[in-house]
């Protein structure tokens, strides 16, 4: 397969530990350009990336002939403007979530992908783990039953960092928009699941929310659950995942950042049998990404998270925040 030219805007931390190296080690996968004004943000890039074009204006980038899929770790609130731009530009994108701040905003972004016939998603990495991948599968299999609820934690804490996008409410900042991705699109794409009742508890600071609880019931193939989920930017950190079926429990450690926060595993609970624990020590979610979406493009294989299923996240957060 002809390797997949990429080109990242802006030298965004993320996208400097996590993302453009993975575009770098991935196979069919080949890290291009980066678009940055500033040469300092450029040099850890080309550190593992000797060969690297830089170019000084996003524009530039777009404009790059050679470029066909671009990344976007750019601020929340510019993710729509951006998207959009590569797609006019003729480029398939990676856009990390969330890829807008109003689930309607996301219409504009469908549109464009259908008329020019390009891929454009959410980089919503963790449906290319294999923890979450046999998760779901253990799910649809009936492994602990029907579904009777579920339980999603998401926590961190940043305030030492006041300067962090994510502590800026003209960034799209707080603790739902950043994790609550997470914990609520982990629900809806494990079950099969959407949301019919949604409460929340907030609490905010300097504008932005800090904390928030989530309770009501989701309802999926396998009929209805209630539904809780929490995220924190000033908790202790925490991560974890539980479903729990009429028959048995599924547990999932570092469901997110698996290998940072803590090595992946699936614990699995039933009545008279015994516990079940499966670990996901290698799995490299962000290269599985890269290499998925490479194989879309030039096989058309389908990629498991569109631009649908990122409206249905967003548009889950929407209501959280019209629920407080």
């Amino acid at each position: 397969m002809k390797p997949v030219n990429w080109g990242v805007l802006g030298a965004a931390k993320f996208a400097r530990e996590h993302m453009a190296r993975a575009i770098h080690e991935a196979e069919g996968a080949r890290f291009h350009a980066l678009a940055t004004s500033d040469p300092r943000k450029a040099a850890p890039f080309s550190a593992f990336c000797p060969d690297l074009k830089v170019h000084n204006s996003y524009d530039a980038l777009l404009a790059d002939p050679d470029i066909e899929a671009v990344y976007i770790p750019l601020p929340n609130h510019l993710h729509v403007e951006w998207t959009l731009k590569a797609l006019e530009a003729g480029k398939h994108v990676l856009t990390e979530k969330p890829i807008a701040m109003q689930a309607d905003e996301i219409d504009a972004l469908i549109a464009a992908r259908d008329r020019t016939g390009l891929m454009a998603t959410e980089a919503y990495m963790i449906v290319h783990h294999p923890q979450w991948q046999r998760a779901r599968t253990l799910i649809a299999e009936g492994a602990i039953g029907r579904i009777l609820h579920a339980d999603a934690h998401f926590s961190y804490d940043n305030r030492s960092d006041p300067g962090n996008i994510r502590n800026r409410p003209e960034t799209g900042g707080g603790s739902i928009p950043d994790i609550g991705v997470y914990t609520y699109g982990s629900a809806r794409w494990a079950t099969g699941a959407e949301p019919v009742a949604l409460d929340a508890q907030i609490t905010r600071e300097n504008g932005f929310d800090v904390f928030a609880r989530v309770f009501g019931e989701m309802e999926g193939p396998g009929g209805r659950f209630t539904y809780h989920a929490m995220t924190s930017m000033r908790l202790f950190p925490r991560q974890e995942v539980v479903f729990q079926g009429e028959t048995g429990l599924i547990r999932l450690t570092a469901p997110f950042n698996a290998g940072l926060f803590g090595e992946a595993q699936l614990h699995m609970f039933r009545q008279d049998r015994a516990d079940h624990i499966e670990r996901f020590p290698g799995a490299r979610q962000y290269r599985n990404q890269v290499e998925a979406f490479g194989r879309s493009i030039r096989q058309g294989t389908p990629y498991p998270w569109t631009l649908e299923d990122a409206k249905g996240t967003q548009a889950m957060i929407d209501r959280v925040l019209a629920a407080e």
